[in-house]
């Protein structure tokens, strides 16, 4: 199967019902996308297909063939941090860690759509993505201030 991740041609040859989270961290070293529920209820393994925000642990990779996955690791490096992580860092959006890959993943597709900064929209938007630590308002301030950076 051909896929293209973080925009790199890759192939897996494993079996087609493994499921796509599990491809991303044990096949390609992508660890950066953390499971959490394994039932698609916390949004923990969000990733990118398509542009669009999807739960990874629900997915089997033989379903995004052709497809284009982004992962957390296509955000930013340390030394060149994406504008959403950078706001993270600075509002303290991230807490334990294990939901901020699929929290920046879900806001980044925000970001790039353009979305209101205003708190009430974020929150809808996020919704999907559960934080076990109840930060929620760092959060929300992180990806405001990356979306009023952004219209800048």
């Amino acid at each position: 199967m051909q896929v293209k991740i973080n925009n790199k041609n890759r192939s897996f040859n494993g079996t087609p019902f493994k499921r796509l989270i599990d491809v991303l961290r044990e096949d390609f070293g992508l660890t950066g996308t953390k499971e959490g529920c394994s039932e698609g209820e916390c949004g923990a393994c969000t990733v990118l297909l398509d542009g669009k925000p999807v739960n990874s642990c629900l997915i089997s990779i033989c379903q995004v063939e052709g497809a284009a996955i982004e992962t957390v690791e296509s955000l930013g490096l340390p030394e060149k941090l994406h504008p959403l992580q950078e706001s993270f860092l600075r509002e303290g959006g991230a807490q334990c860690g294990i939901c901020t890959p699929g929290m920046l993943m879900t806001a980044a597709a925000y970001l790039k759509a353009g979305g209101d900064p205003s708190p009430d929209a974020i929150r809808e938007e996020l919704a999907g993505n559960l934080c076990r630590c109840t930060g929620y308002q760092h959060i929300i301030n992180s990806v405001a201030k990356a979306l009023s950076e952004n219209k800048k």
